[in-house]
């Protein structure tokens, strides 16, 4: 197998010092490669990444978009599409071969929120829960699929939120994903900004409208 890990940028630079030290080894592999795709960072966050020896491409702005732009120029038969405020657990690679081999096309990992907050466990537990439940993956939950699958499904929606929820609708069309009890360790910084009720609320109300069928747009723009 050989692992391609694309990472969505977007005025990153506070994330990328950690980022850069925790993908250097996978980096250097010869069964990985590492694909940063920015979005029209205004902060240096593109020049950052390749002083660090990383092949950084550009895309128009939208996760959606730079996701299907790094995929799109990567090589490997697995795509694993990483946050940059998400740190991926040891072994990935053999872990996300083991799933595969198992019969999966397509999995993610459990979630550990970062922070001191007590409500972190609380919801991670949910957030891991709920999507072994629904087959529903986060892109917190560094979502992974075969290549061909992924062109099978046409890759990401394009649409300005819900992706990963879309992506894993259309995923489950071909098989249920192998949900990994290794974590995947995101940052608490969302709900420590805006505080972990409200956070939690909006992203339910989120959830509730977009299945009952309100626009990802629509989403956005009371999102933002």
């Amino acid at each position: 197998m050989r692992l391609s890990i694309v990472v969505p940028l977007l005025n990153e630079r506070t994330q990328l010092p950690r980022l850069i030290e925790h993908l250097t080894p996978l980096r250097d592999r010869d069964d990985c490669e590492i694909l940063l795709v920015d979005g029209g960072s205004e902060d240096g966050s593109a020049e950052l990444v390749a002083e660090a020896g990383f092949r950084v491409l550009t895309a128009p702005r939208g996760r959606a978009l730079q996701m299907n732009a790094g995929a799109a120029a990567s090589s490997g038969d697995t795509l694993l599409f990483l946050h940059a405020d998400t740190r991926l657990p040891d072994n990935v690679l053999s872990l996300v071969e083991r799933a595969l081999a198992d019969g999966k096309s397509w999995g993610r990992f459990d979630l550990r929120i970062g922070g001191d907050s007590f409500w972190f466990p609380m919801i991670a537990a949910l957030i891991n829960w709920r999507s072994c439940l629904t087959g529903i993956a986060t892109g917190d939950q560094a979502m992974f699929v075969r290549r061909d699958v992924y062109e099978w499904v046409g890759g990401f929606p394009v649409q300005p939120l819900m992706e990963d929820i879309e992506l894993s609708k259309r995923l489950r069309r071909h098989s249920r994903p192998a949900c990994l009890r290794a974590r995947a360790v995101t940052s608490g910084r969302r709900w420590q900004r805006y505080g972990v009720v409200r956070t939690i609320l909006l992203m339910w109300r989120l959830r509730f409208d977009y299945w009952r069928g309100v626009p990802a747009k629509v989403l956005a723009r009371r999102y933002e």
